[in-house]
C-alpha cells in the first residue's frame, strides 16, 4: 500500500511539473539569437558587381527571416530565379495599376531581368521578401503559391 501511495505522489508531482508554463521570450532574449531582429528593419539587397540594389524596409521581415524561411541552400538558385521572376512580373502589374485595388501596397516597380545572373543571395532574399511578402498581405503575385 505504501507503495501505491508514494508512486501515486511521485506521479502527481511529475505531472504537475510537466503543467508549468514555459517562460515567455523577451526583447533581451531575441537580442541574443539576432541584434538585427529587434533593432534593424532595413534589408538591403545588393549585388555590387551588377550595380543592383533592392531596399526593404518593412518591419517584421527581419524577423520573418530568421524564424520561418528555408536556409541558405535549401532552394537551388534556379528554383529562386523561376519564382521570382513570375512573382515580379506580378508585383509590376500592380505597380502600373493593370490590377486595382492594391496599388497602395505597390510603390515601385521590381527591375528583375531573367537573363541576368543576380547571383544566389540577392535571389534568395527577394525570393524570401516575396514569400513574406505574399503571406502577410494574403496576396498571390502569380501562379506559384508562396511557401516559406
Amino acid at each position: 500500500m505504501k507503495k501505491l501511495l508514494y508512486s501515486g505522489i511521485l506521479f502527481f508531482l511529475i505531472v504537475l511539473w510537466s503543467c508549468t508554463t514555459p517562460r515567455p521570450v523577451t526583447a533581451a532574449d531575441r537580442a541574443e539569437i539576432d541584434p538585427t531582429a529587434t533593432t534593424n528593419d532595413t534589408v538591403r539587397i545588393a549585388n555590387d558587381e551588377l550595380q543592383y540594389e533592392i531596399i526593404i524596409i518593412d518591419p517584421g521581415f527581419n524577423s520573418w527571416l530568421i524564424a520561418r524561411a528555408k536556409p541558405r541552400g535549401f532552394y537551388d538558385q534556379k528554383y529562386l530565379e523561376v519564382r521570382n521572376l513570375d512573382w515580379v512580373t506580378g508585383w509590376n502589374t500592380r505597380v502600373t495599376g493593370l490590377k486595382p485595388g492594391q496599388e497602395n501596397l505597390f510603390t515601385m516597380n521590381i527591375d528583375y531581368n531573367s537573363g541576368t545572373d543576380y547571383g544566389y543571395e540577392v535571389n534568395y532574399l527577394l525570393y524570401n521578401y516575396l514569400v513574406y511578402f505574399q503571406l502577410k498581405n494574403n496576396i498571390r503575385l502569380g501562379g506559384f503559391a508562396p511557401r516559406p
